[in-house]
């Protein structure tokens, strides 16, 4: 018998409460039937919460099961940086209300290809204008040995993957807002954790009306480093692209190391009530910046992250 099919009136509807009174105690049969519906009323009660009960995980259970997932073809896949970075452009136009779910920057979805179980959760690498404008969504993908990213990454254009609604709270660029009032911005990120912040930064966050906006980008080498070919522009938008490369070779004169160390060098924070900060990419780096910042005063409230 269904769940749905269970009913909730009085005892005589169920078949093995129906005989009860056969099989009871004689101190209890002979009981006033008033007396019988009195004991059994909790029983009543306490079915009448199961049912509600597994109504409720039946409806959980379905509303996982129905994600909505949409195909889409790919457009591009082609190499980022060396062999482990990719960029991956895929086509949203004939899918308007996946295109309009992305709102903000540091956002993402789950993508999956067709007969792969296991979903790739994927932070979206453009600005959500772009979707609104050319029907696209572009990404920043780390091929990871046996990941559905890998499997990703081998594909080719016109190959269809699936989608889910974008998800996630993005960056909540009111905490730093406005920027008269936040004039430093410190972004820090690491690895393909570069593809949120691009977003961020090609979105648009004031970065022009504000004083110190800094971006330290660690990798590392500069074979590894996404998105050369932006910094120009980021620059130009107000953020000073900072490159640090934990593995650099002996031509390089930037910063080595890692971002928190670079940044824990550099400091020059001039007021922590009016800084805020940006957070993506490795743990361990997030969880060092944050205690920098928090030691210098920054409120752990303006210290933004996607997830």
């Amino acid at each position: 018998m269904s769940i749905l099919s269970l009913s909730l009136s009085p005892f005589p509807n169920y078949p093995a409460l129906s005989h009860l009174s056969s099989h009871a105690p004689s101190h209890i049969q002979s009981l006033h039937p008033s007396s019988s519906m009195t004991l059994l009323r909790p029983l009543h009660h306490q079915l009448r919460h199961q049912f509600r009960r597994r109504l409720s995980i039946s409806a959980a259970a379905v509303r996982q099961d129905t994600n909505l997932w949409t195909t889409a073809p790919l457009v591009t896949v082609s190499p980022a940086a060396d062999e482990s970075l990719f960029h991956v452009t895929i086509d949203v136009s004939d899918s308007p209300d996946l295109a309009a779910s992305h709102t903000k920057a540091g956002q993402y979805l789950q993508l999956r290809i067709p007969d792969v179980e296991k979903p790739a959760f994927l932070a979206i690498a453009s600005p959500p204008s772009l979707a609104s404008s050319k029907g696209v969504f572009e990404f920043l993908i780390k091929s990871i040995s046996g990941s559905t990213a890998e499997l990703l990454c081998g594909l080719q254009k016109g190959d269809v993957v699936e989608l889910s609604h974008v998800i996630g709270k993005g960056f909540d660029l009111d905490q730093i807002s406005p920027p008269e009032k936040y004039q430093t911005v410190l972004i820090f990120a690491t690895g393909s954790g570069i593809s949120p912040i691009r977003s961020l930064i090609e979105a648009g966050f004031s970065a022009d009306k504000r004083s110190d906006v800094r971006l330290y980008y660690g990798a590392r080498n500069l074979k590894r480093m996404a998105y050369q070919d932006r910094f120009e522009n980021w620059a130009s938008s107000g953020v000073k692209v900072v490159p640090v490369l934990s593995q650099p070779d002996d031509a390089w004169t930037g910063e080595r190391g890692f971002v928190q160390a670079a940044f824990a060098r550099a400091k020059n924070i001039f007021s922590p009530q009016s800084t805020g900060a940006v957070l993506c990419g490795q743990k361990q780096m997030a969880e060092e910046v944050t205690a920098l910042l928090v030691a210098d005063g920054v409120s752990t409230e303006k210290i933004l992250k996607n997830f």
